[in-house]
């Protein structure tokens, strides 16, 4: 287009040049949906300086341009990625299920209060004292002994084999 003519309608350009892009774009990618992503893109950020872009004597060879810097973008990230890929574990861990144990002891934790079933579990696997529970829960230090106590002999009378046998 001259520079002597007036600016360019942006949706006329768009709609005459979308399709010719995707194409372009598609067969470098071999991904039409990033083909036609980037081609968006570049068309956005060209609405967005249209009033400059459309004064350019190519105002699609600038969008043009801007799309396959995208897609090499693009390209070089996921090309990274992989790479970082490849260089990890080629198979996650396989970690055992729950165990018999562990899974009574969650059912046997449910069945308490919920003040007990708290300080139990902050003691004893959140590893916090009963000064820090106190603090945390906003109550005596007297309290959180009786809880633990009430909670431990709770747990033991439902946890104990003979109990788990009946």
């Amino acid at each position: 287009m001259p520079a002597a003519d007036p600016p360019a309608d942006f949706d006329a350009v768009y709609a005459a040049q979308y399709a010719d892009l995707t194409v372009q774009l598609y067969a470098y990618f071999g991904d039409r949906q990033e083909a036609q992503d980037v081609v968006q893109e570049a068309f956005c950020r060209a609405l967005r300086r249209w009033s400059k872009v459309s004064r350019y004597d190519d105002p699609v060879a600038w969008v043009r341009r801007v799309a396959w810097n995208l897609a090499v973008s693009r390209w070089r990230r996921s090309r990274t990625a992989l790479s970082f890929l490849r260089r990890q574990r080629p198979q996650e861990p396989q970690v055992a299920g729950p165990d018999t144990v562990r899974i009574e002891l969650v059912e046997a934790l449910a069945t308490l209060p919920a003040a007990q079933r708290r300080a139990v579990v902050l003691h004893y696997l959140g590893d916090l004292s009963v000064n820090e529970i106190a603090e945390r829960e906003n109550v005596a230090v007297g309290t959180v002994k009786s809880w633990l106590h009430r909670g431990r002999t709770a747990l033991a009378s439902q946890l104990q084999p003979e109990a788990r046998r009946v």
